[in-house]
């Protein structure tokens, strides 16, 4: 589905974990940075595609899960550690949902906000990867 987990390097130290995002951990380069928080367990954030942006989704705390449809298949992801991150290309319908108490998602994604690459219509996505196929 062209989605995958990538592992992010962490030191481990008596103290305390460090994780690192830098040079090649992630396919693009980071333009923005965002973060879900003090979302109620009962709601959910999504429920779009875009069209040329990749992002990444960790869970800095807590835990949520991420429903990514591709117009054929669908798969439900549980994110729950934060070395280990989502990356969702273009052209991927996503919903994320069942936040925990206290959860944190960050979102590092390729571009700066842009309404025109997001297909916000569930329809309107079926018909626009029906011309990429």
């Amino acid at each position: 589905m062209s989605v995958r987990i990538i592992d992010i390097p962490k030191i481990k130290d008596r103290r305390g974990n460090l994780a690192v995002i830098e040079k090649d951990i992630i396919p693009f380069d980071i333009k923005r940075v965002y973060y879900l928080y003090d979302v109620p367990s009962d709601a959910y954030r999504g429920g779009h595609a875009h069209k040329s942006l990749y992002q990444l989704l960790i869970p800095l705390s807590g835990s949520f899960e991420v429903r990514i449809k591709n117009g054929l298949e669908e798969e439900l992801i549980t994110l729950n550690k934060p070395d280990k991150g989502l990356l969702i290309v273009p052209g991927i319908w996503r919903e994320i949902e069942n936040f925990s108490s206290g959860s944190v998602c960050l979102v590092l994604a390729s571009a700066e906000f842009d309404e025109d690459d997001y297909i916000r219509d569930f329809n309107d996505y079926l018909l626009f990867k029906g011309a990429k196929m």
